[in-house]
């Protein structure tokens, strides 16, 4: 019996891989079978095929597998025959990666800009006069101003690219095989995901095929654009989830590894369960899975996903995230601060900030959280010890500067932009924040090293310009660790307000039942997870959509459109009190 698992509940019901079923009548090819689809394109009169493939897919498998299956058909790689010279590229985004290990500034190019469009017309041309088949392959195949019988979209999520990179694979038409992951993942994050996933919409309306290359290009899954359109129709018509993936850190715990049930890592640190940017959806066609970028339902249907006004507050882009941090039997966290908004407009070009909170999930008797400054602190005493800490010079007493405050179970921390804050040793966290998730100031890691063998980044000059001082212990206690102010009640439940200050935009609301709880949408997108219970389900009163279950700690989001909803108990939760936290924009209720 799992001594973390609410309910008594032996071994873990946690889903790793939650799938949208869709309904009979779609198929999905994978394989060899891939290959045979559009071999019978080829004889249905095909001639001219291109494979738009985002940048991470394995350029070499692809054109290898190609060669194998279409032995008489000329290939032509794009990347290859039009691409700009790389060092021409990083001339020209040389502003967007700056110097710095971690943070650039972010790109706002269309994909063009990194192509010849003389040596475009080139390919076009010769594709007008070749009589064979020809494929054409590669970041941009469809820039060839050509007509194409078949376009193919070779998508893969942004999570396996990085896995990818960490194992010595490269940054596009890059040869930096070797260099740090995580200024590959700065490449990525400022320039090439966001020219990619311009380009990806752009082309949404003339593909025709969608190749799954998250495992290989080899033992590829395809499908039509009409299942494709029709499972992220059927996706953002339901509540749903991503699927979650795990990262060991320094400071990781145990916690996930119990209530998860995941393998031999020794340290898991973090659970992104709600990260659309990285994530991926699973649809499931006549009983298998494909898998694709959770940022093509938000790209597909951002009205019907976020809502009116949340779509028309932050555009195609889904603002919240819930995250586990894990250190039960692990380590502090880094103390660390997030930019103000215009700090990171004017710095980093993102148009909003990080703020986020703690949800307490589970905690030992000891476990605390660093929290605002403490009273009178000294702004140049705090620096200079940081700096000297940074240097080598000595350890950080954090505790001289900072606030500590006991973390129970339940407990949930505000935490605005511009605070001072980490979670300590013998907590798990259920991280609810704004999406913008890689813009943390690290101040003080207590001397260690990554798993890497390499320090991992601090940012000073960063979180000097942006630690808010007024955010003593009085203002902290006041402000950001208040007790949950209760909303309304039912038979069988209770609903609270908890959690976000008011400078940020994200609303909580934890409601405790036994029975049945409506919710509503109200236009605007909903985030949950079941903070306490073994499960519970998710019906429509309408019949609008089939019962959804969701089992203890699984994070699952609600689209707008849906509007009413209900929760109760569900098996073996039934006649125990249970819990959800809800999260949405702020201010944005139809």
């Amino acid at each position: 019996m799992d001594k973390y698992l609410p309910g008594a509940v032996d071994g873990s019901s946690y889903d790793k891989f939650p799938t949208v079923p869709l309904p009979p009548g779609h198929r999905l090819w994978r394989g060899a079978a891939v290959w045979e689809r559009i071999g019978q394109e080829i004889e249905l009169g095909a001639r001219a095929i291109a494979v738009d493939a985002y940048p991470g897919v394995d350029m070499e498998d692809l054109t290898r597998v190609l060669a194998e299956q279409f032995p008489d058909a000329e290939i032509v790689d794009i990347e290859e025959a039009a691409a700009k010279p790389i060092g021409e590229i990083d001339a020209m985004i040389e502003n967007n990666l700056t110097e710095d290990r971690v943070f650039g500034v972010l790109n706002h190019q269309t994909l063009e800009a990194f192509y010849d469009p003389d040596r475009l017309r080139l390919v076009a041309v010769a594709l007008a006069s070749s009589d064979r088949t020809t494929f054409v392959v590669g970041w941009g195949a469809t820039l060839a101003p050509a007509h194409f019988d078949v376009i193919v979209l070779a998508d893969m999520a942004r999570w396996e690219i990085q896995q990818r990179q960490r194992a010595g694979a490269p940054n596009w038409r890059c040869a930096n095989f070797d260099e740090d992951p995580i200024r590959k993942v700065k490449r990525g994050y400022f320039v090439e995901w966001r020219v990619a996933d311009r380009h990806k919409r752009a082309i949404f309306d003339r593909v025709d095929y969608v190749l799954d290359t998250n495992v290989s290009v080899r033992d590829a899954k395809l499908i039509t654009v009409e299942t494709f359109a029709a499972g992220l129709a059927a996706t953002v018509k339901r509540p749903f989830r991503v699927v979650p993936f795990f990262d060991p850190g320094v400071w990781g715990g145990q916690w996930m590894r119990d209530v998860c049930g995941l393998g031999d890592e020794p340290n898991y640190a973090w659970c992104f369960d709600c990260v659309p940017e990285e994530n991926s959806i699973l649809l499931e066609v006549n009983g298998e899975s494909i898998e694709l970028p959770a940022l093509d339902l938000v790209f597909s249907h951002p009205r019907e996903l976020l809502g009116e006004k949340t779509f028309a507050r932050f555009g195609a882009e889904f603002p919240i995230r819930f995250d586990f941090l894990d250190t039960m039997g692990g380590g502090n966290l880094s103390l660390q601060v997030h930019p103000l908004t215009d700090y990171i407009q004017s710095t980093f070009g993102m148009h909003y900030t990080q703020d986020e909170s703690y949800y307490i999930l589970d905690a030992a008797e000891d476990a605390e959280v660093y929290l605002g400054l403490k009273t009178d602190v000294d702004p140049s005493a705090m620096e200079a010890d940081l700096r000297n800490a940074s240097r080598g010079e000595g350890t950080f007493d954090a505790t001289r500067f900072v606030n500590t405050f006991p973390a129970k179970k339940h407990d949930h921390f505000s935490i605005p932009a511009g605070t001072v804050h980490c979670s300590g040793a013998n907590s798990m966290v259920l991280e609810i924040s704004a999406t913008p998730y890689i813009f943390t100031f690290k101040m003080w890691d207590w001397g260690r090293v990554g798993l890497d063998g390499i320090p991992r980044p601090i940012h000073l000059d960063h979180a000097m310009r942006n630690i808010q001082w007024g955010r003593d212990s009085e203002w902290t206690s006041r402000n950001l660790a208040p007790e949950p102010v209760p909303v309304s009640s039912g038979p069988g439940w209770v609903e609270e307000r908890t959690g976000l200050h008011e400078l940020e935009f994200i609303e909580v609301r934890r409601h405790w039942f036994e029975g049945t709880v409506l919710h509503d949408t109200h236009g605007t997108v909903n985030v949950l997870n079941l903070v306490e219970g073994a499960e519970a389900v998710v019906e429509s009163p309408s019949g609008e959509f089939e019962p959804f279950v969701v089992h203890y700690a699984e994070t699952f989001i609600v689209p707008a459109q849906v509007g009413a909803y209900t929760i109760r108990p569900h098996g073996r939760s039934i006649g125990q009190r249970l819990g959800t936290v809800k999260a949405s924009v702020r201010g944005t209720h139809a």
